[in-house]
């Protein structure tokens, strides 16, 4: 479970900044996508940190 927060906070913050690219662009689609994948991909590695902490418990 440990590598796979890493990887999804790193595809989070990938869509933080493809959300600020598509709103830069004015790209409502890209805008909409990033967004929900940030929103999504976020908030499960931010609950997974907090509930099981970093690195997290074993027991």
């Amino acid at each position: 479970m440990n590598l796979l927060m890493v990887i999804f906070g790193l595809v989070a913050i990938f869509a933080a900044v493809g959300t600020f690219q598509s709103f830069k662009e004015k790209n409502l689609l890209g805008l909409v996508f990033n967004f929900g994948t940030f929103a999504i991909f976020g908030f499960f590695t931010v609950m997974t940190i907090w509930n099981q902490g970093y690195p997290p418990s074993l027991h």
